[in-house]
């Protein structure tokens, strides 16, 4: 990172916890089960980093509050939040099923491609020729959820044999690298952390092959804050602090740190 890009970051950072009310004050600490997700959030050793660990230890001396992350996989973090056991689900797609369970504060624009390592192989053009083309495995990581077309999807690969569920993105990087699976389904900036931090895959980043398809349109990705879990005095005060961090840009300005212009491109761009 230059000189100037470590300036900028921490002026843009002082300048949205100064806006933070002085007067805001959790009641107790916020409980955040997470699982490693790209750059979003890296798991490792007991430490948590990544754009929204770091986002919520500027913010939070600020606003009152502390945060207490806990590593799980992205399947339990799902059911943690809920039955209420989570104060806060992230980072997540907004999908109906979720918005019972919490508000729903946009950082990004996502969208999630399909993905696979360069070949001959003919373009795929949408989500039935997905179907159509049974020589072609695919992968797909336990708890992520990007809206019904996906879920259909899933469920129809299921019925054909055709998919493997994985815990966590570095092991379907690795499927995908020995030729175990042909493709996966996720947003490319949660491959790439992936592969970035797993060395037994090291230039599979440079040999990605990324196909949008229809039925998985751009979507907004953010966080989501408990309704069953929190007093409405700590849900008020977390959604204005994710408000007014959505309102800085400072997601944004974390994933064009942390990915080439190209991976960007193709899934994240400002809310």
């Amino acid at each position: 990172m230059t000189g100037l890009r470590i300036i900028r970051r921490l002026l843009a950072a002082a300048t949205l916890a100064a806006a933070m009310p002085a007067h805001a004050e959790c009641s107790r600490d916020i409980v955040v089960p997470v699982s490693s997700t790209g750059v979003s959030v890296i798991v490792g050793n007991g430490v948590f980093s990544g754009i929204y660990p770091d986002l919520f230890r500027s913010l939070g001396p600020r606003a009152g509050c502390h945060f207490v992350f806990a590593g799980v996989p992205r399947a339990r973090q799902e059911l943690m939040f809920e039955t209420g056991k989570a104060d806060l689900l992230l980072p997540a797609t907004r999908t109906p099923a979720r918005d019972v369970h919490g508000i729903f504060v946009p950082m990004v624009g996502h969208r999630a491609v399909l993905i696979s390592l360069q070949s001959a192989r003919p373009a795929i053009i949408n989500a039935q020729d997905l179907l159509d083309r049974r020589d072609l495995r695919m992968a797909v990581v336990r708890g992520y959820d990007y809206g019904e077309a996906y879920q259909a999807l899933v469920r129809e690969l299921a019925k054909q044999g055709r998919l493997f569920v994985e815990v966590e993105p570095t092991a379907i990087a690795r499927l995908l690298f020995v030729g175990a699976v042909d493709v996966t389904i996720m947003g490319p900036t949660i491959l790439a952390g992936a592969i970035n931090r797993e060395a037994r895959v090291q230039g599979m980043l440079d040999r990605l092959r990324l196909e949008p398809i229809p039925e998985l349109p751009w979507q907004q990705t953010g966080v989501y804050v408990s309704r069953h879990s929190l007093t409405p005095d700590d849900r008020a005060i977390l959604l204005e602090l994710l408000e007014r961090a959505a309102k800085s840009n400072v997601v944004m300005e974390g994933f064009q740190r942390y990915h080439r212009p190209e991976i960007l491109s193709e899934s994240v761009r400002p809310r």
